[in-house]
């Protein structure tokens, strides 16, 4: 079955103009540049500002009506009224709705301002909010990891004939106003945020527009009523430090990624909630935080195992930093499993392969991409969820990497 194109970019975008599209019996997946934005003066196509029905009026909460013939308590919003308290033109607040680069910072900062203090909200079309497009954020792409978010939105976008673009941020965990620009002006279905989030400004930004939102494995705590998909971060922690000291050890190191990532501090609680059962003490000299990929489980790998007193095993918060730390174990001359236990978290494709297999913390992140996808496309159907808040579960997935320690 032929899919809709996924669009790709550091920040991506999909703005050619309708008469360039042919129509095609079967779309193709396309990627595009990164910023590959082509302003109408370089199309040889004089610019225009196209004002859309449902972009004239719209009902605004109670108590915050502005504009001739509005009613106490419940009133009409429309962008000439937001125009002339905001001292623009129409046109202008258009652009601000839309997006569009052409508007003078300070501008577009008085426009947003008297949109959010009104509560306008775009009107909603009568078929779903915005275009065929689900927008797919990452912090960062370079990973296996996020190939298993992507699968799954695809299985839920693909089948919808719901295209999907990718936006990459550079290790950033919060957009660019740029590229919140971007997404205006393409007028998604919605946006999947994975580990990234908004500022509030940026929340008010796509509420004002009726663009949807649903965050996937949270960096942060979010706002009251964000959506979030993510997994038993703690509950995972707890299993695989639970495995390692049922196989006897007692001196377990845990190397987890950034301090101010929510998914390694729950991971870490885990370990520490484990150790507490068994009733031993939390040493903070086995505990290290670093980055999720190779290089930060080698580092911090190599500096546990050179110790005098290095631990018999180590928990690491990602598969990858579980490879790191093998391939520090090994250098140092120690086998994987006979002088050191290894266990990571995810459960990508690649840990049944390596040797010794990797034993891990299976997250369900193909599913946890689907059910946030899943619960995109119902909020912009206009529907509520039953739960803003879903973590699914985790499990523990033994292979070759652990065993009890030979002394």
């Amino acid at each position: 079955m032929e899919h809709p194109p996924i669009l790709a970019g550091r920040h991506a975008r999909a703005d050619a103009p309708e008469s360039s599209r042919e129509p095609a019996p079967a779309p193709t997946r396309t990627v595009l540049p990164s910023r590959s934005k082509v302003s109408a003066q370089q199309k040889g196509v004089p610019e225009m500002t196209t004002i859309e029905p449902d972009e004239v009026t719209t009902t605004s909460a109670p108590g915050t009506a502005v504009g001739d013939g509005a009613e106490s308590g419940r009133g009409q919003t429309t962008i000439a009224a937001i125009a002339a308290e905001a001292g623009v033109s129409v046109p202008t607040v258009s652009k601000v709705l839309n997006g569009r680069a052409d508007v003078a910072a300070a501008t577009r900062a008085r426009v947003e301002e008297v949109i959010e203090r009104h509560g306008y909200r775009r009107r909603r079309s009568s078929s779903g909010t915005g275009s065929g497009l689900i927008e797919l954020v990452f912090h960062e792409l370079d990973s296996p990891w996020a190939l298993q978010i992507i699968k799954g939105v695809e299985t839920v976008a693909g089948p919808a004939r719901i295209g999907v673009v990718l936006s990459e941020l550079g290790g950033e965990h919060r957009p660019p106003q740029e590229w919140l620009d971007d997404v205006l002006a393409r007028r998604p279905r919605g946006v999947i945020f994975v580990q990234s989030e908004l500022d509030p400004a940026q929340h008010a930004q796509l509420k004002s527009r009726s663009i949807p939102f649903v965050v996937v494995d949270t960096a942060g705590e979010q706002p009251p009523g964000v959506p979030v998909v993510g997994s038993a971060n703690w509950a995972g922690g707890l299993a695989a430090t639970r495995h390692l000291l049922g196989l006897g050890h007692r001196r377990i190191a845990v190397i987890s990624g950034p301090r101010d990532v929510l998914c390694s501090r729950a991971r870490i609680d885990g370990y520490r909630s484990a150790l507490d059962e068994a009733g031993l003490p939390f040493d903070p000299d086995l505990v290290r935080y670093g980055n999720f990929f190779v290089d930060g489980g080698y580092k911090h790998g190599r500096e546990l195992l050179s110790r005098e007193d290095r631990p018999t095993a180590i928990f690491a918060g990602a598969d990858f930093q579980a490879l790191g730390v093998v391939r520090a174990a090994r250098e140092l001359g120690l086998s994987v499993p006979r002088d050191l236990s290894v266990v990571g978290y995810d459960d990508l494709p690649v840990t049944e392969w390596v040797q010794p297999g990797l034993t891990t913390v299976c997250q369900p992140l193909q599913e946890m991409a689907a059910t946030a996808a899943r619960m995109l496309l119902q909020i912009a159907g206009g529907s509520t969820p039953a739960n803003l808040r879903i973590d699914l579960a985790t499990e523990l997935v033994v292979r070759e990497s652990t065993a009890p320690p030979a002394h």
